[in-house]
């Protein structure tokens, strides 16, 4: 059997790996970027510095710094636009997954044209749009390893899934100092977000023996740290082993793809504006208890990486893996969807809905234990309260 796999041509990992900014584009032979970043990192000085390393290699960026929290097609449509006014060679996404989603849409738009929906699953976008660079402020989504990028369709509230190798950085810097200022919330979120691409990347139907030993190593990484770098944020020691952690997972999803936690948060996400990890976060438990009787080998492997069981049967270091993960939404202060303030009459009017969108993104098809809307559903209800 052949597996194909697909990671950044380059990756740059360690304190002080975004100031090689500059060295990059000359390596890959590329002088003309346009940054993607959002309005959080631009007025805290962090997109200026590194502005400023690029000045000082005699380089300069135009810069779109309007990224929405959650990219829609309009804050997409408002950024090609920006490029549009330029000449560029480049897009690098500087932030959180959400800068960084942006500029791999912009970088497919700007060669490619059409519309985001065009490019949505099954559709497969491999042939490349202009070079993307990617470099994390957050470590959790992993979309610097990743051939995906989400999306929102702002008319029909609902996440679209792009998917393809175009959608792969030709370089990552994986710089962990650069999480060194972000706040308890998002650090939980961005946690349990990198965790759930490791775990989902593990049990995928589509894992493999790649993908499995990136899998298993970011679980071990992020596991024991996860809740330091949520207590003690100035912790470099925890920072550094979450932001390793949140790569190898991405590589790992990148090559064997998220299930069913991920197909039933991007609804969330989409009609209640919650955060990406933490939808993930709320679902995780819930859908970790429904799923694991129909891969308790793999699942109970997990447990193990995490450092939660040892020799006992599967059956207990599973039962020890979903009392950890629950154990971690208490301890991260994780609230459910109606502690998170989410109208009660709302979230049952949308459940058949969410559902639907959930089944439609393909991710639940890759779940060991393949669902029908109906039990998404009853899981949905689960997790409410």
């Amino acid at each position: 059997m052949t597996l194909q796999v697909a990671f950044p041509r380059l990756l740059l990992i360690g304190g002080g790996a975004s100031r090689e900014l500059a060295a990059v584009m000359a390596e890959l032979g590329l002088s003309r970027p346009f940054l993607v970043t959002d309005p959080y990192l631009w007025s805290s000085g962090k997109a200026e510095a590194l502005l400023g390393s690029l000045s000082a290699a005699g380089r300069s960026a135009r810069v779109f710094a309007e990224t929405a929290p959650e990219p829609t097609v309009a804050s997409i449509e408002r950024a090609l636009a920006c490029l549009q006014a330029g000449d560029h060679d480049c897009v690098i996404g500087f932030g959180g997954g959400s800068p960084i989603d942006s500029a791999k849409m912009v970088a497919i738009l700007a060669r490619h044209g059409g519309l985001c929906r065009d490019y949505k699953t099954p559709h497969l976008q491999n042939q490349a749009g202009l070079p993307i660079i990617a470099i994390p402020t957050t470590a959790g989504t992993g979309s610097e390893a990743s051939r995906f990028a989400v999306i929102t369709d702002d008319t029909s509230d609902e996440k679209m899934l792009c998917a393809g190798l175009a959608y792969l950085p030709v370089a990552a810097l994986v710089d962990y100092k650069l999480t060194l200022s972000m706040p308890p919330r998002l650090t939980a979120d961005t946690g349990i977000d990198a965790l759930t691409h490791a775990i989902e990347a593990y049990v995928s139907r589509r894992a493999n023996a790649f993908s499995d030993s990136f899998a298993l190593a970011a679980m071990a990484a992020i596991a024991p740290h996860v809740r330091r770098a949520y207590t003690d944020p100035d912790n470099e020691e925890a920072r550094e082993a979450m932001m390793i952690g949140a790569t190898k997972a991405g590589i790992a999803f990148s090559n064997a793809s998220v299930a069913l936690v991920h197909g039933m948060s991007r609804p969330i996400g989409a009609h209640f504006h919650v955060p990406h990890g933490l939808s993930n976060a709320m679902l995780l438990p819930a859908v970790t208890a429904w799923t694991a009787p129909s891969a308790l080998p793999r699942y109970a492997r997990c447990a193990r990486a995490m450092g939660l069981a040892g020799d006992e049967p599967d059956d207990l270091a599973v039962e020890r893996l979903i009392a950890e993960l629950k154990a971690l939404n208490r301890d991260l202060e994780t609230p459910s969807p109606s502690a998170f303030g989410i109208n009660a009459d709302k979230w049952r009017r949308l459940l058949p809905t969410m559902a639907m969108q959930a089944l439609e993104s393909g991710s639940p098809t890759n779940n060991p234990r393949v669902p029908s809307a109906d039990e998404i559903q009853m899981i949905y209800q689960e997790v409410w309260s």
